[in-house]
């Protein structure tokens, strides 16, 4: 499976060359939320919907939809949007953890506090709905082949790699755009305050999309990198997570046909010591440091931190050309992922 475009929507800018310059100088985004006494975040900035997307269509929209939007729109305009963009032959395969938590508290507080249960404003019911996200960016990009949304969390776009694979293989779609979105809210940072046993975590925000195409299928450009192989375990609950990590990697390693003194890069999500522990006893440190962990540099991005792992992969492309590069991801319910790409060339 090829990677033949990305977007990236972060902290660091709307655009990949934003990010690009972002992760090459490692610079950290965390600043003071507008509208929150005191509290720091890490937003993309100047990002109003509105303005982005115009006026059309978007009074009701919500953050994440808005964010995912724009990301594949990103994706697709660059200039081989009629031979590879639209149409039955693309799929959508969009990654969450939940959808929108903001419009999901908005829409029940306002059916509780209303002066009847179902006083509620109905421009916002679709904004509730898990996959809204998803089904608007097939409205705006005329994305006519399967969509999908996978509500897998920090790993939410590894596990978006292998349905997309499914559908590659099964000849369902020629083309899958896939990557995942996430917003910051105050919603979402009341619920992560409260929910997580281990210290808070800055929370941040942005969308990444990928565009896939079969290995086998000819394309104008050369693809920027290879898939190789996705491995995802569960741990165990009283499990050590670090073993689970390691296993999985190993595994991935194995399907991709290489070894570890192979690997060029191998960075985690930076957010999970048992994940740094494990990748830090499968290779070296100089594997470990070539690219950045975005977690200290852009917060827990939820469902798009591996997406955004993957953007900082193709934005080295040109630094290790057919250079292997290890990803995993975590999240607190015990889910496992790693992936293995294979450099080819630069964005």
């Amino acid at each position: 499976m090829k990677i033949t475009a990305w977007s990236a929507l972060s902290p660091y800018g709307h655009t990949a060359a934003d990010f690009t310059q972002g992760v090459r100088d490692r610079r950290p985004t965390a600043a003071l939320v507008p509208e929150e006494e005191a509290q720091l975040g890490c937003l993309v900035p100047d990002f109003d919907p509105r303005v982005v997307l115009g006026k059309k269509g978007t009074r009701d929209m919500n953050r994440v939809t808005a964010l995912a939007v724009t990301a594949v729109g990103s994706v697709l305009d660059d200039g081989t949007q009629t031979a590879a963009g639209t149409g039955p032959d693309t799929a959508l395969v969009l990654g969450t953890t939940t959808g929108s938590v903001q419009s999901m508290t908005d829409f029940t507080r306002s059916s509780l506090t209303g002066d009847r249960p179902y006083d509620v404003e109905p421009g916002v019911i679709p904004n509730s709905v898990m996959n809204c996200a998803a089904a608007q960016c097939a409205i705006r990009h005329r994305l006519q082949g399967p969509n999908t949304t996978l509500a897998g969390g920090r790993a939410a776009a590894l596990l978006g790699l292998l349905y997309a694979r499914r559908l590659l293989r099964a000849g369902r779609a020629r083309t899958v755009l896939c990557g995942a979105a996430e917003e910051y809210s105050h919603a979402r940072t009341w619920l992560e305050a409260r929910s997580r046993d281990d210290a808070p975590t800055l929370l941040g925000e942005g969308a990444a999309v990928l565009r896939l195409t079969p290995a086998e299928l000819p394309t104008a450009a050369p693809p920027l990198a290879r898939v190789l192989a996705v491995h995802t375990r569960h741990a165990p609950p009283g499990s050590d997570p670090a073993d689970t990590i390691r296993d999985t990697v190993s595994a991935a390693l194995g399907q991709a046909r290489i070894t570890a003194s192979d690997v060029w890069s191998a960075t985690g999500s930076g957010l999970d010591t048992a994940e740094d522990d494990a990748l830090d006893a499968l290779f070296p440190r100089q594997t470990r440091d070539r690219l950045p962990t975005l977690g200290p540099l852009v917060g827990d991005t939820g469902a798009a931190a591996s997406a955004l792992q993957l953007a900082t992969v193709l934005a080295a492309g040109g630094q290790a050309p057919g250079g292997h590069a290890v990803i995993t991801s975590t999240d607190g319910q015990g889910l496992v992922a790693a992936a293995v790409l294979r450099m080819e060339r630069p964005h």
